[in-house]
């Protein structure tokens, strides 16, 4: 009888170690499979603001989104749509030289294939803001080229947030990533307007650029608006 279920539990354990190992060797292959596809990314998108678990900016504004994109490959600014450097804002600083370019949510005039959303942006159809869809890409002032090779190019996107569009006293995050070349014309210029929630999940997410598809890794940075004045 001992040795019965001493069998018993020698199989057990060697099963449970067998599935163990098993489990082990399949989270590899995922993680090499995942790692495999970021590497193989044709852009590669860096935030350097804002940081996970910053408490950012003043009544809703005054915090900073900066950002790098490496487009590998030759001919980058091309590929990466770049139709010009800028240095914009509202008002009049909307448009003007010495680097123009316009300043609205939606679709980036200059890097057309990026996309930027909150998960906390409002909604106000006057103002073209269509919650946390909006794509925010075309708010940003300043976009210049920050190192250029022959097979690759880095352009540097920065924006100060000049309303609380995104709300204040809230978490928020926020996702970034280059729009695959979805039209099939060389070019990184497909960023929609807006997003769509593709998944019908309620909310919108990596999940759906995954699902629209995309050319870059998805970076995502989880901080708080701080609703304090200065």
């Amino acid at each position: 009888m001992r040795r019965s279920i001493s069998k018993r539990a020698t199989m057990t354990i060697s099963a449970g170690l067998t599935i163990a190992v098993a489990a082990t060797v399949a989270a590899t292959v995922s993680a090499q499979a995942d790692n495999a596809t970021d590497t193989a990314s044709d852009a590669k998108v860096e935030v350097f603001a804002p940081r996970n678990g910053d408490n950012a900016g003043a009544s809703g504004r005054g915090w900073f989104v900066d950002l790098a994109v490496d487009f590998r490959g030759q001919n980058g600014p091309a590929r990466a749509g770049l139709s010009g450097l800028q240095l914009t804002g509202p008002a009049g600083h909307n448009n003007v030289p010495p680097f123009p370019g316009t300043f609205s949510p939606g679709k980036d005039d200059r890097l057309p294939g990026l996309v930027v959303l909150t998960s906390s942006t409002i909604t106000n159809p006057e103002r073209k803001f269509a919650g946390p869809g909006t794509n925010l890409a075309n708010l940003f002032n300043l976009t210049g080229l920050t190192d250029r090779a022959d097979d690759r190019t880095e352009v540097w996107d920065t924006w100060i947030v000049g309303d609380a569009i995104a709300g204040k006293g809230v978490d928020t995050t926020l996702t970034v990533a280059v729009v695959d070349d979805l039209d099939h014309n060389g070019v990184y210029d497909d960023a929609p307007d807006v997003v769509a929630d593709f998944d019908h999940d309620g909310r919108i997410d990596a999940k759906d650029l995954k699902i629209l598809g995309v050319a870059s890794n998805i970076e995502q940075v989880r901080f708080h608006i701080n609703a304090n004045p200065l």
